[in-house]
């Protein structure tokens, strides 16, 4: 008989990040209402921020498919893709943390600027509040359009509880939803750990996702 902590493959879980998909509460309804006025806004440069899986990746997908443009993440900005980014109307800057060469980000917000493109960065932190070493970044960082997710209510709480289960092909009843949301922590990364441990039990139990498991791993 196998142990009960035998390894699982981390198979790749399928997610949804349409339009339809996205749902809107009072937590991220300002990020959502911006995305959705474009062109029409004050500034060409819009910051997302808020907590790790708060659907700041989602958004800006949304804003992508809409709008057409390129979506890269920090990690992947290079000299090469200043060059790219001359062909989009709509640049999209993914999982900022200021890891990139400020000159080269600089680069891109005149860019924006000279071209009359618009500039989408998803970050934990508003970028306002980074301490960039570059003068004229800090200045230009703080010339932006902000929008805050903020944490989760009790509606999205519930929507994305469902919606991860879905992605994973899982059927979950409301009232284990509800039970869970009485006794979580409010917060996105805490749900995402929480509904990733509790599909990780039930395959190792080879067990429906019942109360006794949301238990075990509350």
């Amino acid at each position: 008989m196998k142990k009960l902590d035998q390894l699982l493959f981390d198979f790749k879980k399928n997610k949804n990040f349409n339009y339809e998909d996205f749902y809107v509460s009072k937590s991220n309804f300002y990020a959502f209402q911006i995305i959705n006025k474009w062109p029409k806004w004050e500034k060409n440069i819009l910051n997302i921020h808020g907590e790790k899986f708060s659907g700041k990746s989602h958004l800006s997908n949304i804003f992508r498919e809409k709008n057409r443009g390129i979506k890269v993440n920090e990690s992947d900005i290079n000299e090469e893709c200043l060059k790219k980014f001359k062909l989009f109307e709509n640049i999209i800057i993914d999982e900022y943390d200021n890891k990139c060469d400020e000159t080269l980000m600089y680069s891109i917000f005149n860019l924006v600027d000279q071209d009359n493109k618009y500039l989408v960065i998803n970050s934990i932190k508003p970028i306002n509040k980074i301490d960039f070493k570059l003068n004229d970044l800090q200045s230009r960082s703080k010339n932006c359009l902000f929008a805050k997710i903020e944490i989760p209510d009790d509606e999205l709480m519930f929507a994305i509880i469902l919606k991860n289960f879905s992605d994973r092909q899982i059927k979950i009843e409301k009232k284990l939803i509800d039970y869970i949301i009485k006794r979580i922590d409010r917060s996105y990364g805490k749900i995402a750990d929480f509904i990733y441990k509790v599909d990780e039990l039930s395959l190792k139990k080879k067990k429906a996702i019942d109360l006794k498991i949301i238990k075990e791993i509350l």
